[in-house]
């Protein structure tokens, strides 16, 4: 017999905590704890219950299929009420219990606020420090950006001449950057944008889907967000967005061992400057609802008016006092590996024009 242990903290809501037992196939005990509301008495019975005689191997959506059955069931005489939480956070708390899976509390953090870089470098390094806590020669880390200069970093599979026009590049001098994660192009001038970058071991992640894992790393950012005023939250799968529009975006790379998980959030993005150097699709405006990609931006500046370093030190405030964190800096070493890294994969055509 094995016993699992795992704890769901509910943004804004309540704990979530599956204590479970199986026999290396199914769930043989059950039992899911916190300070939630859940009615009638009975339901809770039924939650547990419900759990027990899975497989072990069944995903979070299997669970919760399990759970919002059994209530089903239950509810055909009576309301079944859940407050604070919901059958799909206790299907979750119970299959990273069954994965063993950690917390961001559970590591002991390092928060880098690095120094002024070319962006090719800033790309480059979290290839480097991904690879690096893969290893496990480096515990996780949070790396704030710094760069003076004007960029395009634009995902692995885009294609370059569809992203980007070739004019406003050199109309505007912009450095075009291939990074190693999927997901959109960001414009991104030194000063104008807010970018960070999680390197954490992935069974941080173990037992969350890909798109509830986004919202799960970033809701730190999420909460600083609020205490500057902000009111924000996810569109999935990778978008933050407020009551006035998109904030910024977030992409992931994976790798056997570590995951990079990556966020830009405009601060004071010049739009018509954007507009000169992406090239925005028709297809992907009609998506989002919108008739201009001018429109979808609103910068944190507009929102908060502070200053772009108050910004940045207010989300640092915020992850230190959630998790275990001492401050730490870029040494020589990783940054001459990631120059290294421009020389031979960054800054090459063949990366850059690898989907032309």
């Amino acid at each position: 017999m094995a016993s699992h242990h795992f704890e769901v903290k509910v943004s804004g809501g309540k704990l979530v905590v599956a204590d479970l037992t199986d026999d290396g196939s199914t769930i043989t005990d059950a039992k899911i704890s916190g300070d939630f509301f859940l009615e009638p008495e009975e339901a809770y019975d039924a939650i547990n219950g419900a759990l027990v005689g899975a497989s072990v191997t069944e995903s979070a959506d299997d669970l919760k299929k399990r759970i919002d059955g059994a209530l089903a069931r239950l509810g055909g005489s009576q309301d079944v009420s859940l407050h604070g939480f919901s059958t799909r956070d206790v299907a979750i708390a119970a299959r990273r219990a069954l994965l063993d899976a950690k917390d961001l509390t559970d590591y002991d953090w390092t928060v880098i606020h690095s120094p002024v870089l070319p962006t090719p470098v800033n790309v480059a390094l979290d290839q480097y420090l991904l690879e690096e806590v893969a290893a496990g020669r480096k515990g996780p880390i949070v790396r704030f950006w710094e760069w003076q200069d004007k960029a395009v970093v634009f995902g692995s599979y885009q294609s370059f001449q569809n992203e980007l026009d070739p004019e406003g590049i050199e109309k505007h001098g912009i450095v075009p950057v291939r990074r190693i994660s999927g997901g959109g192009a960001m414009f991104m001038e030194g000063g104008n944008c807010v970018t960070y970058s999680m390197y954490l071991p992935d069974d941080i992640a173990a037992g969350l889907s890909y798109v509830d894992s986004y919202q799960y790393l970033d809701a730190w950012v999420l909460a600083g967000l609020q205490s500057l005023g902000v009111n924000a939250w996810y569109v999935p799968i990778n978008d933050i967005t407020s009551d006035g529009g998109k904030i910024g975006g977030a992409a992931q790379k994976r790798i056997p061992g570590a995951i990079l998980h990556h966020t830009t959030m405009s601060y004071d993005i010049n739009a018509d400057k954007m507009m000169d150097v992406l090239r925005v699709g028709k297809v992907k405006l009609a998506d989002k609802g919108v008739r201009s990609a001018k429109k979808r931006v609103d910068p944190l500046r507009r929102q908060t008016g502070v200053s772009r370093q108050e910004v940045i030190q207010t989300l640092i405030n915020t992850f230190v006092s959630r998790y275990p964190t001492e401050v730490g800096e870029l040494t020589d070493a990783d940054i001459a590996a990631a120059e290294k890294l421009v020389d031979e994969k960054f800054g090459t055509d063949a990366w850059t024009h690898r989907v032309p």
